[in-house]
């Protein structure tokens, strides 16, 4: 083994002058840095893969009837919960406003209240109201109310 002047013009004794090794060094630093490269690269294309599969693009509650794939009740339902129990309640959100969230209330056993999560009682509560909630018996018609349970399903 000599010493050679490496780039900065000192002297190592880690680098060889024998040719052959350089070149096997020279060759294994290219592959390890394409594999580095390679690496980072699947990284990045498998998080946009990800980020596309698990709906990390649009809000819920920003896509249309149609996206949503609501029917015509629903979408009408959906319609009378943005106006009228929207300041109150998210729909696509766990978090919740003034009221409790209303995001899979039919997937729960029970309602917030306690009460069974069933059509009666949503419907129960949504007329008469319940605890800080206001009745709407006399600002909704019985179809808007059937609308809007209607929707609360589809959350």
């Amino acid at each position: 083994m000599r010493a050679v002047p490496n780039i900065q013009n000192q002297f190592s004794v880690f680098h060889l002058h024998n040719q052959g090794c350089e070149a096997k060094f020279s060759e294994s630093c290219d592959t390890d840095h394409n594999r580095y490269l390679r690496r980072i690269a699947s990284i990045a294309l498998g998080l946009l893969v990800l980020m596309i599969f698990s709906g990390c693009g649009k809000d819920p509650a920003l896509k249309t009837d149609a996206e949503l794939g609501l029917n015509d009740q629903q979408a009408q339902g959906r319609r009378v919960f943005q106006l009228y129990c929207g300041v109150c309640h998210s729909a696509y959100s766990s978090k919740p406003l003034k009221g409790p969230s209303l995001k899979g209330v039919f997937q729960k056993e029970y309602l917030p209240s306690g009460l069974v999560a069933n059509d009666r009682f949503v419907e129960q509560t949504i007329i008469r109201g319940r605890n800080m909630m206001p009745p709407m018996g006399n600002s909704l018609s019985q179809q808007q109310v059937e609308d809007v349970i209607a929707y609360l399903h589809t959350l």
